[in-house]
């Protein structure tokens, strides 16, 4: 993941593409699998979209904790 001021207005994407990373999650909250979210979104490598899963899964622990 990155974020640069010059790609998306500095939204934070999946390394190498335009794909924001919150685009991920309000596609899955919709109830797209994610099988079809990299259907739709083939710059997205299944690696980095499960990456961004398993990163806020442990955000969401250490908010709990």
């Amino acid at each position: 993941m990155s974020a640069d001021p010059e790609i998306m207005s500095g939204a934070t994407v999946f390394r190498g593409t335009r794909v924001p990373v919150e685009t991920l999650f309000e596609n899955l909250a919709s109830g797209m699998s994610l099988d079809e979210f990299l259907g739709e979104f083939p710059t997205v490598e299944r690696a980095q979209a499960e990456a961004a899963l398993l990163l806020a899964a442990e955000d969401l622990k250490r908010l709990v904790a």
